[in-house]
């Protein structure tokens, strides 16, 4: 089924990790910074592991080693998705 729309998937890369989170491309072309407050899986984590980050069809990020997925809308809409942890 062809809904007429064209999806191009191309893979995120990580551009910077720094002392308090991660910067990288997202598949949509954008750079996000993905601070360790808001997602602290990544603050002790090998660089080899946060620099494998994989994409799904829809441009989600996927880090295999650390078990973490990023919603990409959580990215670009992240007043809509406030985290809080229990």
């Amino acid at each position: 089924m062809n809904s007429g729309k064209s999806i191009s998937v191309e893979k995120a890369v990580v551009t910077n990790i720094s002392p308090f989170g991660i910067w990288l491309i997202a598949s949509d072309g954008n750079e996000y910074f993905v601070s360790y407050k808001d997602y602290p899986v990544f603050e002790n984590s090998d660089i080899k592991d946060i620099a494998d980050v994989q994409t799904d069809f829809a441009g989600n990020l996927h880090w295999p080693a650390l078990d973490a997925d990023i919603e990409l809308e959580s990215l670009q809409h992240p007043e809509k998705f406030p985290l809080s942890y229990s």
